[in-house]
């Protein structure tokens, strides 16, 4: 089986996987979660592009969220599964993703409630990480996962890729039925970049509320 590269999302950190993480090392899969937080766009592709280009295999990637951003910027991947995640192109950010749909849909692009410091740190609301990311999760799952998430830079959502992967890499989008953090229209736009898509039941983080099914997916592509 290929090795397995997981991108966690902003304000995530790699404790968040270890369910899917474990259950595909018991399998003899060779698992590597970096931590990329508070990383630019820039160090964190440059930072996983040196694990793709020491893998001994061609590595599969598994990106949630915001970690599509820098998995986008790859070369060299066997396949990408992009996990609620955002699929740009080159040249577009986070920040004219959210403007765009707003001016679509007249919703609200980043539903997610956060605050950002005069440092310019971002740190999600604890009640509105729960109800937005974690609320298909047991009581005690999400309790953890909101204790382990982490400060972000604002700066990373106006980053960039540099290379669009998904336009010369077999790719899958896995899409989640009830996701709160990324919104149905965004959905249907980056599904649309990917050669096949997938839909969960249930939120934003299925690795957490259903590992099983995570893990099933990804193993159909080692």
């Amino acid at each position: 089986m290929r090795p397995l590269i997981i991108l966690h999302g902003a304000w995530l950190q790699p404790a968040h996987y270890d369910e899917v993480a474990a259950r595909l090392r018991s399998d003899g899969v060779t698992v590597t979660v970096p931590d990329l937080a508070g990383q630019s766009l820039t160090d964190s592709t440059r930072r996983v592009q040196d694990l793709v280009d020491q893998a001994v295999e061609s590595p599969v990637v598994l990106a949630h969220s915001f970690g599509g951003v820098t998995a986008t910027g790859l070369k060299g991947v066997s396949h990408l599964l992009y996990l609620s995640s955002f699929v740009f192109d080159v040249g577009e950010n986070a920040q004219q993703w959210i403007a765009r749909i707003e001016e679509e849909t007249g919703q609200q692009g980043a539903p997610l409630p956060l605050t950002v410091d005069d440092a310019g740190m971002t740190r999600l609301d604890p009640a509105g990480a729960r109800e937005g990311l974690f609320a298909d999760c047991a009581a005690q799952v999400a309790d953890r996962a909101i204790d382990l998430l982490r400060p972000e830079p604002v700066s990373i959502f106006a980053d960039s890729p540099a290379h669009a992967a998904w336009k010369d890499t077999p790719t899958t989008y896995i899409a989640a039925s009830e996701d709160r953090a990324i919104l149905p229209e965004m959905v249907t736009h980056f599904t649309k970049r990917c050669d096949t898509a997938v839909t969960l039941p249930g939120g934003h983080c299925p690795f957490l509320s259903r590992p099983a099914d995570v893990v099933a997916i990804i193993r159909n592509h080692l």
